[in-house]
């Protein structure tokens, strides 16, 4: 008798599980979404970029960020349900027919092991493939549309591996004024390039789909041994070959985590390349398995009280323990990557300090 109602609430507390997860997972990408809201907005008005394009730009962002969202929306999930049943009594009724403190906790586990599979499962393959096809959308919206990398008044880091700045640009022609460009794709010669006016010319054709940059009446500085200085009236950058194709080489983002493992056992990685590669490879394991801790704290803080405002406060409380892992996981990860702390226990010390967290909080609670 005893071991049906046990399984009977286990099956009861688990199904109660399902709903506000996916409630959380889609609220969740709602919010990270709106993020990028500006800058999609900014594609669709003022570059002209596709409803189409965006929407796979939004699609490709979901997935990638699922490995982050999965555990959010677990922990989100088990304090909304195990709050409610906190603020209506019916833990005390489970625990009034003799039902263990183990069969109340088993529903939130089992979730959260399942939870850690997938996010696993999407952190190891599905979210590189997300991260990179979105790299490459980005990457071909920068070759048909130059210009939308660039803003006014601001040094824009990066522009086909260009520093380049403009006092004015007008988004919609390529048009600018007063254009400074630092151009080091040629290695130990930089050059240093200096125009009263420039435009973005592009050719969207299949045939051409090449992009150049088309500059009058500046100068050019070249430092070698001696400086030397080229006045012109016309001077053409070329920013896309239209014989190659000019995709981007994976981020570490974007790598499998088998791609991360085979690069790892390369010899022709410098100290930062392996570095980061090494954070990476264990930030992926670290977020999968820290679904169990969130369980064991979510159910842990949600039972702690019960308070009728226990509902009202499960967003709150979901958002501020979410938050308080994040600040902390980003800051060592940053001091990982920067060599300033160990990778292991820079990546693996917010799920460690969880562990103990989460051991003190059902200690005490429970007992």
């Amino acid at each position: 008798m005893k071991w049906t109602i046990s399984r009977k609430a286990t099956q009861y507390l688990f199904f109660e599980l399902i709903p506000p997860f996916i409630v959380g997972l889609l609220v969740f990408i709602f919010i990270l979404l709106m993020f990028q809201a500006l800058r999609l907005t900014d594609f669709v008005l003022v570059h002209g970029v596709g409803v189409e394009v965006i929407s796979k730009i939004i699609g490709f962002l979901s997935i990638s960020f699922l490995p982050a969202l999965l555990p959010m929306s677990l922990l989100f999930a088990i304090i909304m349900t195990y709050g409610r049943l906190s603020s209506d009594s019916e833990i005390v009724a489970l625990k009034a027919t003799g039902l263990p403190m183990f069969s109340i906790l088993l529903p939130a586990l089992l979730l959260s092991f399942l939870v850690t599979f997938l996010s696993a499962q999407t952190s190891f393959q599905l979210a590189p493939w997300g991260n990179r096809r979105f790299e490459l959308i980005v990457n071909e919206i920068g070759q048909t549309k130059a210009g939308i990398a660039l803003r006014e008044g601001t040094f824009s880091e990066g522009f086909f591996d260009m520093v380049i700045y403009a006092n004015k640009i007008d988004s919609k022609t390529g048009a600018m004024e007063k254009v400074f460009i630092y151009d080091e794709r040629n290695g130990n010669t930089p050059l240093t390039v200096i125009a009263k006016h420039g435009e973005i010319i592009q050719d969207n054709s299949p045939a051409g789909n090449s992009v150049q940059l088309r500059l009058s009446e500046g100068d050019i500085h070249r430092k070698t041994e001696n400086h030397t200085k080229i006045n012109f009236k016309t001077f053409d950058i070329r920013l896309t070959d239209p014989v190659q194709q000019n995709a981007r080489e994976k981020s570490s983002l974007s790598m499998s985590l088998d791609e991360i493992q085979e690069k790892l056992q390369g010899t022709s990685l410098n100290e930062d390349e392996r570095r980061s590669l090494l954070t990476e490879f264990h930030k992926r394991w670290a977020l999968a398995l820290v679904c169990p801790l969130f369980a064991l704290l979510g159910v842990g803080l949600s039972t702690s009280t019960n308070r009728r405002s226990q509902k009202s406060n499960g967003l709150i409380l979901s958002l501020g323990v979410v938050i308080f892992y994040w600040v902390l996981y980003v800051s060592l990860e940053g001091l990982a990557r920067s060599g300033q702390m160990p990778v292991i226990p820079a990546i693996w010390g917010p799920n460690i300090l969880f562990a103990l967290l989460s051991a003190r909080v059902l200690s005490k609670n429970w007992n």
